[in-house]
């Protein structure tokens, strides 16, 4: 009988999750897609800092949301640490995007080498935001290492939808407007994408406190 009431909860906070991580995504992607078109004005030699500014934004507003959902079930959880891990993490991935598969230095490279730094610069990419989170997570829940394989997983799914969509649509020389929009767009779909994935094995984490209806007394 105790189901009933623990599949509520489950259900309750993946739902909670996908709805604020998906928002919270989207509007951090603001961020990178006004510093792309700041940089369009301003020039290229702008372009990477203010990424990497963005990225610090974007990661700040994706880290709240997240932990705004999280500390219903992890109260002990610290929101500032979560929300800077976050942020500096996401530095760490657009900064090494940028500078490997944006960089046109590295494009001339030869393939074996080309295809040796992506591979570790994708690894990255990707695991970054997940470990930053971890340093945090793995004082409140169990095997929290499972964390930075599953945000991994949600990331490599997230970029995936985004450039199935956005890829198609891009076109030389087209407004500047219709390629923010584009980008916007497809990074909706990467949010709920990533979102959904998160939640999936954020649910799996806290397999402990499904059992109580309140939160969990602080840890640490």
């Amino acid at each position: 009988m105790a189901d009933g009431p623990v599949a509520t909860r489950r259900n309750a906070f993946l739902a909670q999750w996908v709805g604020w991580v998906s928002l919270g995504e989207s509007l951090g992607f603001l961020a990178p897609a006004l510093a792309q078109s700041a940089s369009a004005a301003l020039g290229p030699a702008a372009a990477v800092p203010l990424l990497v500014l963005a990225g610090f934004v974007e990661g700040a507003v994706l880290g709240w949301f997240q932990v705004r959902v999280l500390r219903t079930r992890l109260p002990g959880v610290s929101a500032r640490r979560w929300v800077l891990l976050t942020a500096a993490a996401a530095v760490v991935a657009w900064a090494v995007a940028l500078l490997t598969f944006s960089n046109e230095g590295w494009q001339g490279w030869p393939a074996p080498a080309q295809a040796a730094t992506g591979a570790v610069a994708a690894v990255v990419v990707l695991v970054s935001i997940g470990l930053a989170q971890w340093v945090e997570l793995r004082h409140h829940a169990p095997q929290a290492w499972r964390w930075v394989a599953g945000s991994a997983a949600a990331w490599a799914a997230g970029l995936g939808v985004f450039m199935a969509a956005a890829t198609p649509l891009w076109q030389p020389g087209q407004e500047l407007w219709l390629v923010a929009a584009i980008g916007i767009g497809a990074a909706i779909l990467m949010a709920v994408a990533m979102a959904v994935v998160t939640g999936l094995v954020m649910v799996r984490l806290l397999s402990t406190t499904w059992g109580t209806a309140g939160q969990r007394r602080p840890e640490g």
